[in-house]
């Protein structure tokens, strides 16, 4: 009975704090409605361009019309470093960094709207069979492109949600 009248307080103080949410009105919404205007530029970068690529075309969804209103250009930047190096110079740990910049693009005028940036890090053991580090590190990028492709929505997502409060 407690939980739920502490519910219906927070509920009450929130009301006008002018709180929406971001995804409101579903897939009709004006937000998806937004990101589904979103399409993604090829990415260069090896694998990891091709992985966020993905990911974000999972997210925004591939286009299915002609031209969309808005394009995203995206710099990724892959980079392992190695580091906990033993007194044999073995390296025991490394660092994959995966970092982007991407631009929200309007494609009547040309703008940059957006212009911002994300990025996301793992640390992978260094182990004895070489396979096993190879399979660690290219499981770091695909997490780590998931990771990035869904701070790139978050932030398109924000962005839809103040243009349409405008």
């Amino acid at each position: 009975m407690k939980r739920l009248a502490l519910i219906l307080a927070a509920a009450t103080l929130t009301a006008g704090c002018g709180l929406r949410p971001v995804y409101g009105g579903g897939a009709s919404g004006p937000t998806a409605t937004f990101l589904s205007s979103v399409a993604v530029q090829p990415i260069h970068g090896g694998r990891t361009g091709w992985l966020l690529r993905a990911a974000l075309a999972d997210r925004l969804g591939e286009p299915t019309q002609g031209d969309r209103r808005y394009r995203l250009e995206v710099e990724v930047d892959d980079d392992l470093t190695s580091f906990g190096i033993r007194g044999d110079t073995a390296v025991t740990r490394e660092r994959r960094t995966v970092r982007a910049r991407y631009r929200l693009v309007d494609n009547a005028t040309g703008q940059v709207v957006l212009d911002a940036t994300a990025g996301s890090d793992a640390g992978i053991d260094v182990v004895s069979s070489d396979v096993a580090t190879l399979a660690a590190e290219q499981t770091a990028a695909e997490r780590l492109a998931q990771v990035v492709a869904d701070q790139i929505v978050a932030r398109l997502g924000l962005y839809a949600g103040r243009r349409v409060r405008r």
